[in-house]
């Protein structure tokens, strides 16, 4: 539900605005508007930079963290061995100190940081020249060099492939082969001309030192690089409370800076104009220290044309649909909020197109995992939890599990149960599957459901004759879909219930052709409503086969899961006479395991944005529901260091 808000307007004059700005932030229940949209000063560009810095810098210790805890490196068993947090910061402290600690934090991060690159691009460098000088050995150069002064030669180093090397390359150039590893030939010549023999083979420039040093150097610089993942780590356990509370600090610092910009000078140097909202319900508790302080203030309703920002409050269950209406948007402070509406549809929209009993087990099974394991997935795991069941309680329905057709088994314990199952052995409406006719009955509920919030909401926010046009379609529909439908079903309506439903279809006949635009005449209301006629006719139709998909989707899930289980026995049939059964029976598993977590993975994400867009298109197209809602955002301090 969307929380009622007043508008304030603030006049303060500049000997007031610094206790009063400190004042907003202690109240924390004033979301402040920017008036100067896009303005900035030196002091929050600065703080946003930092602000940079500082989720680096946490990104950066929660991977070093993870790394340890989770047994990734190698060497972290061996090279920490102390109580990382015996020297973490203890109690609270004063907020100047855990700023320069914070910063000296972020600074050391990022010196490791750059260590650790230059370290791994010393490694390379190393690691390179090591596989240049190993085909020749581990020969001192002061010997090669020695060699070339005493004998005034000249002497190469080459590489080319093994077909490649000549044998008069050795009378000519004195050549000597030194090795030959992948395919190549590793040589060198000598020349008394002290020219560089023109030869059809790479010369190789190596490296300054013998390949002892360049051994050494790596063992050194790998054992550097584990030291700089040991402090990497300490500093990640022991200083990211006070990186996070530093962290705090700054955004405090961002959002002091955004609100000081957030005013108009109405005459300078003197008295500032700032406006904000906040919640009805804490408009006493505003005023009441706005008198106290002495400042001028004027609090009203919102008007339409406002932007209002928003407050959405719902009730246990409900809110746990709200992360998926924001994956859309937030509703305006006009439109009516959805969520208690979308969860239900979407619960049993995500049962259908899963459609099998023994994945929403799966699906429960984790999901209490997550409720009871997890406290930072909770809430997710509780969705997830009303989402596993109900796709049991569909499956059970249509008679799935992981596959296998219930209705067609023959298993004694079933047998009384059988009638309930919804398919075309106990139910055949019209002649068509009845979980399809079942898909659009449902669309036609939810559709019909977003005309009445389309209704309410133009009522609410014009009044009641604006709502005539839309309640007179919703009047329409279910008039004659019970005139005509129920008689399909096999209902007989009494002749008297008949006369009334055509009084209802005369009626909102009437309302839709001439009282669908209240404040135009006659005439443009008949055009409003063949219009409107027309528009009905075609994109009702249009929405309704829509939801055909959620049977199709649950039919495609269970027939994969179905093919699967065959493959798994023919499989385990085929390869009984060839292995042992042992071996027959695990070839059978891992094709159903490979089998159903492919079929799992694909009905999990069709059960996700199949209703996700039967829920933004045709509902929320029904429902007319705008969107484009902002936060309400209250200014106040995060931080908790005093």
């Amino acid at each position: 539900m969307i929380q009622k808000m007043k508008k304030l307007t603030f006049l303060v004059t500049d000997r007031e605005y610094a206790p009063f700005i400190e004042r907003l932030r202690e109240l924390g229940v004033v979301h402040v508007v920017e008036l100067q949209a896009g303005a900035t000063s030196p002091e929050l560009q600065s703080a946003l930079a930092l602000d940079e810095r500082y989720k680096a810098t946490l990104k950066a210790m929660s991977f070093a963290a993870a790394t340890y805890e989770k047994g990734v490196s190698k060497n972290s068993a061996e090279f920490l061995n102390l109580d990382l947090h015996s020297h973490a910061v203890e109690g609270k402290a004063d907020s100047k100190t855990v700023e320069e600690t914070g910063l000296a934090t972020v600074e050391l991060v990022e010196q490791l940081a750059a260590d650790e690159t230059a370290t791994l691009h010393a490694i390379d460098a190393t690691q390179k020249a090591i596989a240049q000088l190993a085909p020749f050995g581990n020969f001192p150069w002061e010997d090669i060099r020695s060699l070339e002064r005493d004998a005034h030669c000249r002497i190469d180093f080459f590489r080319c492939s093994a077909k490649s090397f000549r044998a008069d390359w050795q009378t000519e150039f004195f050549a000597q082969a030194v090795a030959e590893e992948n395919k190549k030939t590793y040589f060198i010549t000598f020349s008394f001309d002290g020219e560089c023999p023109n030869i059809a083979a790479e010369h190789l420039e190596l490296p300054p030192h013998e390949l002892k040093f360049y051994e050494a150097e790596e063992q050194r610089l790998r054992q550097r690089l584990v030291d700089i993942h040991r402090q990497q780590t300490i500093v990640a356990f022991e200083k990211r409370a006070v990186v996070e509370e530093a962290k705090l600090i700054n955004e405090d610092a961002i959002t002091l800076s955004r609100v000081q910009l957030s005013h108009d000078e109405l005459i300078e140097g003197s008295v500032r104009l700032m406006e904000g909202w906040t919640l009805e319900e804490k408009a006493s508790e505003v005023t009441a220290a706005l008198d106290e302080a002495g400042i001028f203030y004027e609090m009203t309703d919102p008007t339409f044309d406002e932007k209002v920002p928003i407050e959405i409050r719902n009730n246990k269950y409900s809110s746990l649909f709200e992360p998926i209406l924001k994956m859309y948007s937030l509703p305006n402070y006009h439109d009516l909020d959805p969520t208690e509406f979308l969860a239900p549809f979407f619960m049993l929209f995500f049962g259908l197109c899963m459609g099998d009993a023994g994945y929403g087990l799966l699906i429960l099974a984790v999901s209490l995992w997550l409720v009871f394991k997890k406290p930072s997935l909770k809430e997710y795991g509780k969705l997830g939890a009303y989402l596993g069941a109900t796709t049991m309680v569909v499956g059970f329905l249509t008679g799935s599990f992981f596959g296998i057709d219930l209705s067609q088994q023959d298993w004694a314990f079933l047998a009384p149960v059988k009638h309930l199952f919804v398919n075309e052995n106990n139910y055949k409406p019209f002649g068509y599957a009845p979980m399809m006719v079942f898909s659009v009955c449902i669309g036609l509920v939810q559709v019909l459901l977003g005309m009445v919030l389309a209704g309410s909401k133009a009522v609410k926010n014009f009044g009641w004759k604006y709502g005539v046009g839309k309640f007179s379609w919703v009047v329409f529909l279910l008039s004659v879909v019970a005139l005509y439908g129920l008689p399909a079903c096999g209902v007989l309506l009494p002749l008297f219930v008949q006369y009334v439903l055509y009084g209802f279809i005369g009626l909102s006949a009437l309302g839709i052709m001439f009282y669908n635009n209240p404040d135009k005449n006659i005439f443009f209301n008949f055009g409003g409503g063949l219009w409107s006629v027309y528009g009905m006719a075609t994109g009702l139709l249009g929405d309704l086969l829509s939801y055909i998909r959620l049977f199709a989707l649950g039919l495609t899930g269970g027939v994969l899961g179905g093919v699967f289980n065959t493959l798994a026995v023919q499989a385990k049939d085929g390869l009984t006479e060839l292995i042992t059964a042992p071996g027959a029976w695990l070839v059978m598993l891992i094709v159903l395991l490979l089998g159903h977590g492919i079929n799992f993975g694909l009905c999990m994400i069709s059960s996700f944005v199949h209703p996700m867009r039967l829920t933004f298109v045709e509902f929320f197209k029904n429902a007319d529901f705008e969107g484009g809602g902002k936060p309400y955002t209250p200014f106040r301090r995060k931080a908790t260091a005093v």
